[in-house]
């Protein structure tokens, strides 16, 4: 990429300067590999899931894969627009993130479910934080953050509505990990 001065990019979106620019596009970055990740991470409890509900786990995951990947697709075309490219590269992810991997393999739907929970609020949380980020220099960036946390949190209420009784509690409440989460909603599976 050719970039301008003290590594900023030549352009970016009008009334913006190249340092905004360059701000909004590195907020992005972060957003796009956890963005990837999630949709990398949702195919393989697609694959891994089994037991009783299975069949209705695998299916409601699809859905969720196919919106993150769209979602994939415009963050990292807003930071082309922004004047930077994008990295998309899986050895670009792992050097970049902030978090382990998906730590569960083949297992019961319930405890892919809990361990799911812990994934998604980090993503939400993460999500959040860079929409308010972005509020005041880039209200273009703001509005698309805002409109895809409309559809992970969506996907994140699915995924809890599993793990909820009907008092209103969830099994993975007091949950650190993905794998004390998943404990804690097979667990809770169990013993009703």
């Amino acid at each position: 990429m050719a970039k301008g001065k003290a590594g900023l990019p030549r352009f970016t979106v009008p009334s913006m300067s190249l340092a905004e620019g360059a701000n909004v596009a590195a907020i992005l970055q972060d957003r796009l590999n956890a963005l990837n990740d999630l949709a990398l991470t949702l195919k393989h409890i697609h694959w891994n899931v089994v037991g009783p509900h299975f069949i209705g786990v695998h299916e409601m995951l699809d859905p969720q894969v196919d919106a993150v990947r769209a979602q994939v697709d415009e963050t990292a075309e807003r930071i082309a627009t922004l004047g930077v490219s994008p990295k998309g590269t899986a050895g670009a992810l792992v050097k970049d993130r902030t978090w382990n991997d998906y730590s569960v393999g083949r297992a019961d739907s319930i405890a892919h479910l809990g361990a799911l929970d812990m994934v998604y609020q980090g993503v939400i949380a993460d999500h959040r934080k860079a929409a308010s980020n972005t509020e005041e220099s880039d209200p273009v960036t703001n509005d698309m953050l805002i409109g895809q946390l409309r559809e992970l949190e969506q996907f994140h209420w699915f995924v809890r509505a599993h793990l909820e009784s009907s008092s209103g509690t969830l099994s993975t409440d007091g949950s650190d990990t993905e794998v004390e989460a998943a404990t804690a909603a097979e667990k809770d599976a169990a013993a009703h």
